[in-house]
C-alpha cells in the first residue's frame, strides 16, 4: 500500500552521510541506498527524522543497518549517475528523497531493488505507481502533495496583495536534466497549475527560470522589470538549498514573497524545521524495515 497524506503527515529529506570506511569494514550489515537531489546539510533535522523512524523499529544506524548517501547538492543532472551507483553496491532498499527527480532517478535505475520515495507529488499523475492502493512495481513512498499546492499558493497570495496586478513565480525546469519529461517534473506541474490559476484570477503570471545561483540574481531583476507585485517560490529542493539567499534577494528588492516551507521565514541552522514534514520522513523510516535491506 502507498503511504501517502491520508495515513502520514508531510516531508522531504537530509543528512551527514555515515564514513565509507567503516561501511567497507562491515560488509554483513544490510545497506540502505539514501539518494536525494538536496545537501546533507540543510536537510539534516529530516534525515535525523529518518534515523528515528529505524530506531522506532529497532535499527539503529552502524549497528544493525549501514545507510549509503548520495546527495546531489542541487545538481540534477547527477542523479540518475548516483542511483545506478547505489544499484552498483547492491543496496537492499533505495530511499528517494527530495523530489520528483530523485524518485524518478531511482525507478529507472533499477526494476529489482526496492525504493521508498519521499517527497511532494501526486504519483499516479506523473506515473511514479499504478495506483494509491497499490503501487505496483517496486516503488512505494510517503508523498505530501505540496506540488499541487500551487494554484492554493497563488490564491493566497493575490488576496494578501490584492493590488497585485502581476506575479511572479520562481520555479527550476533543471529537473528536466534527470530524464524527466517537463510534464511530469515539478516545474511542468507547478507552472501549468501556476498558469490556470492566475487566468482565474486575472493576474498576469510571470514565470522565472532558475538553474544555477547566478539565475537568481536574474529572476529578481526581471521581476522587478516586469513590475510584480508579489513572487511565489516552488517547493524544489533546489530552492530550499538556498533559501538563504533567495530570502535575502526578496528583502533588497522589496518584493513580497511566499515561499513553500516555513524554514525559509524562520532564518538560521536552529530553525524548526516543518513538523509534518519531520513525521513524514519517521514514517518512511519505520516503513524501512518491511523491506529486505533490514534482513
Amino acid at each position: 500500500m502507498l503511504l501517502t497524506r491520508r495515513n502520514v503527515l508531510p516531508i522531504t529529506a537530509g543528512a551527514a552521510a555515515w564514513p565509507l570506511a567503516s561501511y567497507a569494514q562491515q560488509p554483513t550489515l544490510p545497506v540502505i541506498g539514501f539518494l536525494s537531489s538536496g545537501s546533507p546539510r540543510t536537510f539534516a533535522k529530516f534525515t535525523d527524522a529518518f534515523r528515528q523512524g529505524l530506531r522506532s523499529q529497532g535499527y539503529t544506524e552502524g549497528r544493525d543497518v549501514w545507510i549509503d548517501y548520495r546527495w546531489a547538492e542541487g545538481h540534477y543532472g547527477e542523479l540518475p549517475g548516483l542511483a545506478a551507483d547505489l544499484v552498483q553496491r547492491q543496496v537492499g532498499l533505495i530511499i528517494a528523497a527530495g523530489g520528483i527527480a530523485s524518485a524518478q532517478s531511482a525507478k529507472n535505475a533499477t526494476t529489482n531493488i526496492p525504493v521508498l520515495f519521499v517527497a511532494g507529488f501526486d504519483p499516479v499523475q506523473i506515473k511514479l505507481v499504478s495506483s494509491l492502493n497499490n503501487p505496483g512495481g517496486n516503488v512505494t513512498g510517503v508523498s505530501v502533495f505540496s506540488t499541487e499546492l500551487a494554484t492554493k499558493r497563488l490564491e493566497l497570495l493575490r488576496d494578501l496583495i490584492p493590488g497585485a496586478k502581476t506575479i511572479a513565480i520562481l520555479v527550476n525546469p533543471g529537473t528536466t536534466a534527470a530524464g524527466i519529461e517537463i510534464k511530469d517534473s515539478t516545474y511542468g506541474i507547478e507552472t501549468e497549475s501556476a498558469t490556470a490559476a492566475a487566468q482565474v484570477l486575472g493576474v498576469a503570471l510571470v514565470v522565472l527560470d532558475a538553474v544555477t545561483e547566478a539565475d537568481l540574481e536574474a529572476a529578481f531583476a526581471l521581476a522587478v522589470r516586469r513590475q510584480a507585485g508579489a513572487l511565489l517560490v516552488s517547493a524544489d529542493p533546489f530552492f530550499t538549498i538556498r533559501r538563504a539567499q533567495l530570502v535575502a534577494l526578496a528583502a533588497r528588492h522589496a518584493l513580497p514573497t511566499m515561499y513553500p516551507w516555513r524554514e525559509y521565514v524562520e532564518g538560521g541552522d536552529l530553525c524548526r524545521p516543518d513538523p509534518q514534514r519531520c513525521q513524514a520522513n519517521r514514517v518512511a523510516g519505520s516503513a524501512a524495515h518491511q523491506f529486505r535491506a533490514c534482513h
